[in-house]
Formats: structure tokens, C-alpha cells, sequence
């Protein structure tokens, strides 16, 4: 086969050096527009004719155009609107108002046991890690309180758990209001 079939047909052969060299000497130029494209103003213009940031006739950004405003900067967006606060002029008479949900219950109390279990459960890896960072030797008492803490709290709260919570008696009841 020869260079020129290698090439492909119908194509004509390129000069490196010469695009090179074109590359070279155009470096740091902007490019020509595009044929049908609208020409480009700068920035600088925009703020001198009094359209910029700091101009008092402040126009809209262009599209395509290198300004970017930050957050809170520029024409209101989708996330900066904020609802006002509902009145009593808002509503109908078939509407009841704005619902305010009640004061939930208060937490019920731990007993002993869950407190120690939890305890156990956390402070067992917390003195382990403790030990560790500081140096501490491992004596055999020191690693069976750690574990041991660990797995009685874990075994103590399995142990505790109520088994009749995963089962309803009436699952068909549907929504409540």
C-alpha cells in the first residue's frame, strides 16, 4: 500500500510544520467568531455605559456571557422566593385555619437495667479504644470488661425487646384521621 493510500483517498496531505507553526504564531489570539454569530462585548463596556454592577441602569445578565453573579447577587432565581405568612384573610369558610400539631409526649423514662445495658454497649468500645490510644496495658481484666460489657449489653437489650412489635393484629385498618 502506498503513503498516499494510507493516508485514505482523496484526502490531501498535511504539512505539520506548517500547522505547527500557524498554531504557534496564533498563540494567546482569540479565535474568529463563527459566521452568523452575534459580535462579543466585554464586561468593561457594559460598566462604562452604565449597565454593570456598578452603573445605575443595571440590565439583565446576557446568556452565554462571562458574568457569573454569586448567591443573593443578580436576577432572582427559582430558590429565592420565601412564602409570606398566612392571615386570616387567606382563608374561606370552609377552610379551618393553619393546623398546629400538638405537643408530642414525653420520652419515657429508661429503667436501671436499659441504662446499664447502654452503658455497656458503648462504654466497653470507648475504654477499649482508650486504652489503646493511651498505652495502656492490656491486662486480661481490662479486655473482659471491655468485651464483656460489649456483648452482655448487646445480649441484655436483644433480650429486652418486645417480640409483638413487628405483628398488627388488624392490619386492614388503613388511615386514621
Amino acid at each position: 500500500m502506498t503513503e498516499s493510500g494510507a493516508r485514505g483517498a482523496g484526502r490531501l496531505p498535511l504539512d505539520e510544520e506548517a500547522a505547527w507553526a500557524a498554531i504557534v504564531a496564533g498563540y494567546g489570539e482569540e479565535p474568529p467568531d463563527p459566521p452568523g454569530a452575534r459580535p462579543f462585548r466585554p464586561v468593561e463596556d457594559d460598566e462604562r455605559a452604565g449597565r454593570g454592577p456598578g452603573g445605575a441602569g443595571r440590565s439583565a445578565p446576557r446568556l452565554g456571557g462571562s458574568v457569573s453573579f454569586a448567591p443573593g447577587v443578580g436576577p432572582a432565581g427559582p430558590r429565592d422566593y420565601a412564602l409570606g405568612e398566612p392571615s386570616d384573610d387567606d382563608f374561606d369558610e370552609d377552610d379551618e385555619g393553619h393546623f398546629v400539631p400538638p405537643e408530642p409526649p414525653p420520652l419515657p423514662e429508661a429503667d436501671t437495667t436499659a441504662k446499664f445495658a447502654w452503658l455497656g454497649v458503648v462504654g466497653g468500645p470507648v475504654l477499649l479504644l482508650l486504652a489503646v490510644v493511651l498505652g495502656w496495658d492490656m491486662t486480661w481484666w481490662l479486655t473482659t470488661v471491655c468485651v464483656g460489657g460489649f456483648l452482655g449489653g448487646i445480649a441484655t437489650l436483644v433480650a429486652r425487646m418486645n417480640p409483638g412489635d413487628d405483628e398488627d393484629d388488624d392490619p386492614g385498618r388503613g388511615a386514621v384521621v
